[in-house]
């Protein structure tokens, strides 16, 4: 299998002759967002606050995610580096591994969420062209098997078909909005009994916390862009976008016939098995990467296990989380994320303008520490403090995704006050202390 673009220079800053403009990595930011998860979060969403609510979540979460990316973009741009190696040279080699197993978890967590959604295809397929009832979990683990081989011997094939069905999934979601508010008018207000109730700053983080992955993982792409100027410009381009473009295509029709399920949208408004076909492919080419991403930092961390074998544990992994029902829990675990991954992207935006802002990007990733504690220990405070504080509902502004991205930030810098380091590049003794 051959890695595409962004797998190269894995282990070294990019060459100036592989750059590009800061749009071209805006349209493909953008194209993350046109998927049946952030159509189901944004129909929820909508039922749950009403349209202009939602709407507003939406800009505000487009807002946070811009700010987020322009400080991840920029100090890739500066370094040149991967996600995998900021996280490595801020956690140190075995404090990477750790923030790794919980990245690949992450993308297993989504290769359940959409091979749900295929598995909801499926059976909506076979009962209209058939009249046959087969399980959802028959489903899942078919469409495991095939996700899960497929991308060990023909990612690039996915990935070239991605190209096609994530237009033709946008256009069918643009559809479906104009069928619905045609047969059933505008309806703004929210439903007085949604299938998920939350507040204002709930949604907003479900919204935010469904795209933080990307965000904390925007160097393996920002790295790329010529400029800052030009980083800065694509964030601009894609979040503030495309968040709210797709609210108002999930939670108008969504708002119009109290329905979230995008297949029994599509089988209702009769774009039949073509539209059904272009969301299974969807769904297929996401997993691909889902699991690409995730086998690429396993080998990484662990280059005595083949690649190939974190992609089928990935796979099974992903079938179990379907199998448990985690999309009748995607809005917890959206919020899940919005907890732990925005630390984790913080730590390494803090060491990029900071401890390594002066140093040599390619010098800050010889003779690595095992473990950078103040790292790993902000980053597990925080989250603690987070979830308890979730749990307990307890917030600072509202925004839990918010309250753990600053705690975060505010520890650390702390830490780095307290040992003197801020501002400088630290020496491989103190890195390791």
């Amino acid at each position: 299998m051959t890695a595409p673009a962004t797998a190269q220079y894995a282990n070294a800053p990019v060459p100036a002759h592989q750059l590009v403009p800061g749009w071209r990595v805006a349209l493909i930011v953008a194209s993350f967002s046109i998927a049946a998860p952030a159509f189901l979060n944004g129909a929820q969403t909508g039922l749950a606050l009403g349209f202009g609510q939602a709407v507003l979540a939406a800009l505000l979460a487009g807002a946070l995610l811009c700010i987020g990316g322009c400080l991840t973009s920029v100090v890739s741009v500066r370094s040149r580096l991967t996600t995998y190696l900021l996280v490595q040279r801020s956690f140190g080699r075995r404090g990477a591994a750790v923030v790794n197993l919980v990245i690949a978890l992450v993308h297993y967590g989504w290769f359940g969420v959409n091979v749900s959604f295929f598995g909801i295809a499926m059976v909506a397929a076979t009962e209209q062209l058939y009249g046959v009832q087969v399980p959802f979990s028959a489903f899942v683990a078919v469409g495991s098997v095939l996700m899960t081989v497929s991308t060990i011997y023909g990612f690039r094939t996915l990935e070239r078909l991605a190209l096609v069905a994530v237009p033709l999934l946008g256009a069918i979601l643009v559809w479906v909005c104009v069928a619905a508010v045609r047969k059933h008018g505008f309806v703004l207000q929210p439903s007085p009994d949604p299938p998920v109730p939350m507040g204002f700053g709930i949604a907003l983080s479900a919204l935010v916390g469904g795209n933080m992955l990307t965000v904390a993982a925007m160097p393996d792409l920002s790295r790329y862009i010529r400029t800052a100027r030009g980083a800065l410009a694509g964030m601009a381009l894609s979040f503030p976008v495309a968040a709210p473009l797709l609210m108002v295509a999930a939670a108008l029709p969504a708002l119009a016939t109290g329905q979230t399920d995008i297949m029994k949208l599509i089988v209702g408004f009769g774009l039949g098995v073509p539209a059904l076909a272009m969301l299974v492919l969807s769904c297929w080419t996401i997993n691909a990467a889902n699991l690409y991403s995730a086998s690429l930092s396993l080998s990484a961390t662990f280059p005595a296990v083949r690649p190939w074998m974190f992609t089928l544990l990935g796979g099974a992994i992903g079938a179990c989380f379907a199998l448990m029902g985690i999309i009748d829990a995607f809005i917890p675990f959206l919020l899940f994320l919005g907890l732990i991954i925005p630390p984790i992207a913080a730590i390494y935006v803090i060491d990029g303008f900071t401890v390594f802002r002066h140093a040599d990007a390619a010098a800050t990733l010889r003779d690595l520490p095992a473990i950078r504690w103040p790292a790993l220990a902000t980053w597990a405070v925080s989250v603690a403090i987070a979830l308890l504080a979730s749990a307990c509902r307890a917030t600072l502004t509202g925004v839990p995704t918010l309250d753990a991205t600053l705690l975060a930030a505010a520890i650390y810098l702390a830490v780095l006050r307290l040992r003197g380091r801020t501002g400088a590049a630290p020496t491989m003794k103190d890195a390791g202390a």
